[in-house]
Formats: structure tokens, C-alpha cells, sequence
């Protein structure tokens, strides 16, 4: 058996606040979340890490073809990650790009972008820290 050690100047989590968290396909969990042309569906994780992160996935119910307009997200950071179709987003400093099945975006808390448009099959892994992230509404950004 192969040992790997790695070295970190950030404390360990406390484990007592953290537990293992299983979810089924076949019995999802699914809840509500910030636009009605996309389903939610919690992995477990907010509860398992105790709102220190959140973990769902989304799917497209719809394409996806009017904009969400402009906002921003309450959070430290969200990750998502495509595992399938594409979407198209826009970002206040980095203008509009295209994500594709396989691809991946960070966004920094506070960045103000908005989707433009999804395929009918989009489905992503979301990621973001803390749990707990609002949406907030926002002027588009002057160019």
C-alpha cells in the first residue's frame, strides 16, 4: 500500500462538523432553485459539510433561449462543471463564452454575468462555498 503525504499550511477540517453524505439516482432529491426552466437536484452535501458547501446538479427542463440578465452571486466562489449540452454566458471582465459537455468555470463571488442561452440537454455539477449563495440582480456592466 502506497502512503501519500501532503503538506498544507491551512489547518485540517474538523471532521466532527463534516459527515459522509450518499445520494441515489434513483432516489433524488430534488428542490427548488433560482429559475424555473432548470430542475435542482441536492447531493447531500450542504447537509453533510454543514452549509460550509453546496453540491447540486442541473438540467435544462427547456432550452433556454432569453437571457437571466445581469447579476451576481453571494458566495466565495461557485464551479461548474458541463456534463452535457452547452451553455452561453457572459462575464462583466471577460465578455461572452461558450461552455461545452466537459468544460469547467470558476466564478469568483461577486462577478457579474449572466446566461444567455442553454441547449435543451445542458446539464451541469455546481459547486459553490459556502452553501448558502444568493442571486443578486444588477445593471449590466458599462463597456
Amino acid at each position: 500500500m502506497q502512503t501519500v503525504a501532503t503538506a498544507s499550511k491551512a489547518p485540517a477540517p474538523d471532521k466532527s462538523t463534516m459527515k459522509v453524505a450518499v445520494t441515489r439516482k434513483n432516489d433524488a432529491n430534488f428542490v427548488p432553485g433560482r429559475r424555473a426552466f432548470f430542475r435542482y437536484r441536492d447531493l447531500g452535501v450542504t447537509g453533510a459539510t454543514n452549509g460550509r458547501m453546496r453540491a447540486q446538479l442541473t438540467s435544462a427542463t427547456a432550452g433556454m433561449s432569453e437571457p437571466t440578465g445581469w447579476h451576481y452571486h453571494v458566495c466565495e466562489a461557485q464551479f461548474v462543471y458541463l456534463l452535457s449540452g452547452w451553455v452561453e454566458l457572459e462575464f462583466e471582465d471577460s465578455g461572452a463564452v461558450r461552455l461545452e459537455a466537459g468544460d469547467s468555470v470558476l466564478i469568483p463571488g461577486g462577478t457579474r454575468h449572466q446566461e444567455m442561452r442553454t441547449s435543451d440537454d445542458f446539464e451541469i455539477i455546481e459547486f459553490s462555498v459556502p452553501a448558502e449563495m444568493a442571486t443578486v440582480s444588477c445593471d449590466p456592466p458599462q463597456r
